[in-house]
């Protein structure tokens, strides 16, 4: 096995994981068909491993290279967090900050917070990853992290922002056509809006009303900011930030007393990153933007 493998071939490498295809990968990488199946094949020469099988849908990886997929993955988040470094480097805040968020966070709550950031430090350049998914810090894979759960790894900076209170809610046109529930057992007469699959929320929910639950769900989507929109659109009743809510008077709450549910709201980042400037600044803003939010 070869040990000076370049860097370009495991990209492409990704790219063909990513897009199933050498032409795909191509397209993604903005470099030539043939240069692509040149890195595979360099690739697997220097393994010694096949890492895709033709098909006629594409290209299928192998099992040794869905075994290789997280290192590779790796190497990728380590190398962007080092070019966002470098280009970080001089006098001043500059540079790029990548920023994990949920996308109700990222739509809703984010978007403020980050022109005035901009608007203070025009040669930072933001990248928001909207995803519900836990982005590994200690990968790289982004910066600085906001989360709805307090971090356990050691290598982390934390800061709590306080406790973001999720309630029921309705629009109002939903609650005129179909009346308001006036207990917990009410709502197995309404459409519910809630999620696809089983998440730690829905989990949690789910221990103190038990009707909170798949099964239950008229309409399931795992993204918060589509349930935000059905919400919005009269299609049931959902869970939202109360915060979020409060800024349209057509959505109501439902079942204040019976269903309240506080979530901690943590800003997270790398150890390593508490002396750079860039990191430093997003940090510290979205601590006070979210404090105002929260509160």
């Amino acid at each position: 096995m070869a040990s000076d493998i370049s860097w370009e071939l495991y990209r492409s490498f990704l790219a063909v994981l990513k897009e199933g295809s050498l032409s795909g990968a191509a397209r993604a990488l903005d470099i030539a068909q043939p240069t692509v199946g040149r890195h595979i094949a360099a690739l697997e020469k220097s393994l010694g491993l096949a890492l895709f099988t033709r098909s006629q849908t594409g290209l299928m990886p192998t099992e040794a290279a869905q075994s290789l997929r997280g290192f590779a993955e790796s190497m990728q988040s380590t190398a962007a967090s080092l070019e966002r470094a470098a280009a970080s480097q001089g006098a001043g805040v500059r540079g790029t900050v990548r920023v994990t968020c949920s996308d109700v966070v990222g739509v809703e709550v984010l978007p403020p917070i980050v022109t005035a950031l901009r608007d203070q430090y025009p040669e930072l350049t933001v990248e928001l990853v909207l995803s519900n998914r836990v982005q590994d810090l200690l990968r790289r894979e982004a910066d600085i992290a906001v989360r709805m759960a307090r971090p356990r790894q050691q290598l982390l900076v934390a800061r709590r922002i306080g406790q973001i209170n999720v309630g029921l809610y309705a629009h109002q046109q939903y609650l005129t056509r179909h009346g308001t529930p006036s207990s917990i057992a009410d709502l197995a007469a309404h459409s519910l809006i809630g999620f696809d699959e089983t998440t730690e929320f829905l989990r949690n929910a789910s221990g103190s009303f038990p009707s909170w639950r798949r099964e239950a769900f008229a309409v399931r989507t795992d993204s918060d900011l589509a349930q935000l929109a059905l919400i919005r659109s009269g299609a049931g009743i959902g869970v939202c930030q109360t915060a979020i809510a409060r800024r349209d008077e057509a959505i109501v709450r439902v079942l204040r007393k019976q269903f309240s549910l506080p979530l901690e709201a943590w800003i997270t980042m790398h150890a390593d990153l508490r002396n750079s400037p860039r990191c430093r600044v997003t940090f510290e803003a979205l601590v006070e933007g979210l404090q105002r939010h929260a509160g």
